[in-house]
């Protein structure tokens, strides 16, 4: 079976981009510290060492073994090859938190396919810019959930997306045309292993999409040494062995989830248990049945699982370990958490997309751990000026960071120069400072997004859509404070012509233009003017300061 890439930009190709030439000078520098393994190659180990041991618990179906998901993976193997997909093919799923994600995953390691991991948010107009600019040829989604009917959502998109070829329905109650069946997928004599290819760890394994102040997500590429190395990081740094289960609420459609809901069951000795709907009460009774340890979560996760376990008077007893980030982690949040938890080690951590992890949280301190983003670990982090010279510690400017953990690079190579220093570091739009105890503090952004229950959202991309409406003559998108989810989408609106609006008429709109929910405004402020800098910049630090401080 061969499983080479075809040329650059023809299906099949790994994405050109400045990744390829500098991955050379990546392998000299980092090779010895990446482990040069799969998690295809891991699930067919598990699966031979302990087939009958339980890989993923799940809530609301049977849980699953290393032997059934490494066979349904075989299963997906052959269909895959059935289907002509090739190694560099682009997979995407928008998958809730279910087993089926898992063996897709492997499936993709094993033939050197690249995994585009959807969150299940997204509608069509975000859907259709990722799936055109990965050019997906296959494509899982559930036929519903929630509120969202997904089957349909991608029929009607899949006329403009030329490179799309199969779309696979997952959990569905009905057939559609042009739609084939997860289980019809798996419905096959399983791959023979000895006939698969040699697939180099160094290459692409995933393509994970970011929100950026440009209004366009960008295309985040991955390799299998990349995020093993992250993961091994958090190995060693948490000490996590075989008695640990990562309980995950965070969706594995994003780096998180992702990383620490599939992955880390095959990459170390732990398992894990997916949550597809968060719930605090139902997430402590899950922790209770699988003994749950540890987890990784944004703010709103810790506060309602805090506000539960206080009101039952449960202290989770098995617990030992919440890492929280992704969003602003207030220190007496940390500190109420000791209070709550009776073993539970709770720190905040710092990284992104790009960048996973530049920062552990402080294990071994409560005082640190509540009020610093955590110890340098697997990366090496500059502080810059505004001429990108390195700041003393103490002094704050934007956070540099280098590592064996970084990604690849942008799939857009234009992205990547801007996004670098010519030594290497990832540039990461955030504004903080190092401290005499070695750890980062964050204390702005540069990016401008908002992170709303850890999801990053463009500003840009919301105002975009705003400035179609012919009532708004301009319009400002910041981040507000949100009680619950740390920050919420704030719209300041200059109206047209002494037009009249409410909240209610700028929620349609956006609605009606297909943005996620989550982008659409949650207030309204009409003004006569924005400030701005003397180019005409609006000034949105002084809207968000504003709004913090209850002046609009």
């Amino acid at each position: 079976m061969s499983a080479s890439p075809g040329p650059a930009g023809t299906p099949g190709a790994f994405p050109p981009g400045d990744w390829q030439a500098g991955l050379p000078a990546r392998i000299a520098r980092d090779g010895e510290k990446w482990a040069n393994t799969t998690i295809a190659r891991e699930a067919w180990r598990k699966a031979r060492e302990q087939g009958d041991r339980i890989a993923i618990f799940l809530e609301d179906e049977p849980d699953a073994t290393y032997a059934e998901l490494a066979l349904e993976a075989r299963r997906l193997i052959s269909a895959f090859v059935e289907l002509g997909l090739k190694q560099g093919d682009v997979v995407s799923f928008q998958l809730p938190n279910w087993r089926e994600a898992v063996p897709v995953d492997i499936a993709a390691a094993a033939l050197g396919l690249v995994v585009n991991p959807i969150v299940p948010i997204y509608r069509g107009a975000e859907l259709r810019y990722i799936l055109d600019d990965a050019a997906t040829r296959i494509m899982f989604v559930p036929e519903q959930f929630r509120s969202i009917h997904y089957v349909n959502m991608l029929l009607e998109l899949a006329p403009g997306l030329p490179a799309l070829e199969h779309i696979v329905s997952v959990r569905a109650e009905a057939d559609y045309l042009g739609v084939t069946r997860f289980e019809q997928l798996v419905d096959r004599e399983p791959v023979d292993l000895d006939t698969l290819p040699e697939v180099d760890p160094n290459l692409p394994k995933c393509r994970l999409y970011t929100s950026g102040t440009t209004g366009f997500p960008k295309a985040v590429l991955h390799s299998h040494n990349t995020l093993n190395y992250v993961q091994q990081c958090s190995i060693r740094h948490s000490g996590i062995s075989a008695d640990d289960v990562m309980v995950m609420p965070s969706p594995v459609t994003h780096i998180t989830g992702y990383s620490s809901g599939i992955n880390m069951s095959f990459m170390s000795d732990a398992r894990s248990a997916l949550m597809a709907r968060w719930d605090a009460d139902a997430a402590i009774d899950y922790i209770h049945r699988v003994g749950g340890t540890m987890t990784v979560g944004a703010t709103p996760f810790l506060a309602e699982l805090l506000d539960a376990a206080e009101r039952r008077g449960d202290g989770l007893p098995s617990m030992r370990q919440f890492s929280c980030g992704g969003a602003g982690v207030p220190p007496d949040l940390v500190r109420r958490a000791y209070r709550v938890l009776d073993n539970c080690i709770t720190v905040r951590v710092y990284g992104s997309t790009e960048v996973p992890l530049v920062s552990y949280g402080w294990r071994d301190n409560p005082e640190l751990a509540a009020t610093t983003d955590g110890q340098l670990y697997a990366f090496e982090v500059k502080i810059l000026d505004d001429d990108g010279k390195p700041l003393p510690t103490g002094e704050d400017g934007e956070i540099a960071a280098r590592g064996p953990g970084m990604m690849l690079g942008y799939a857009d190579p234009e992205q990547n120069a801007a996004a670098h220093t010519e030594d290497g570091f990832f540039l990461t739009g955030d504004i903080g400072r190092l401290t005499e105890d070695g750890a980062v503090l964050i204390t702005d952004r540069k990016k401008d997004i908002i992170i709303r229950g850890g999801e990053n959202l463009s500003a840009k991309e919301i105002e975009d859509v705003l400035h179609r409406f012919e009532a708004i003559a301009e319009a400002a998108v910041v981040a507000m404070p949100h009680e619950r989810l740390g920050e919420g989408v704030c719209a300041i609106v200059i109206p047209r012509d002494g037009q009249v609006l409410a909240l209610e008429d700028i929620a349609a709109f956006t609605d009606g233009c297909g943005l996620a929910r989550q982008k659409i405004p949650e207030k309204l402020v009409l003004v006569e003017d924005l400030p701005r800098t003397p180019s005409g910049k609006v000034r949105k630090d002084i809207l968000r300061k504003q709004l913090k401080e209850g002046e609009l």
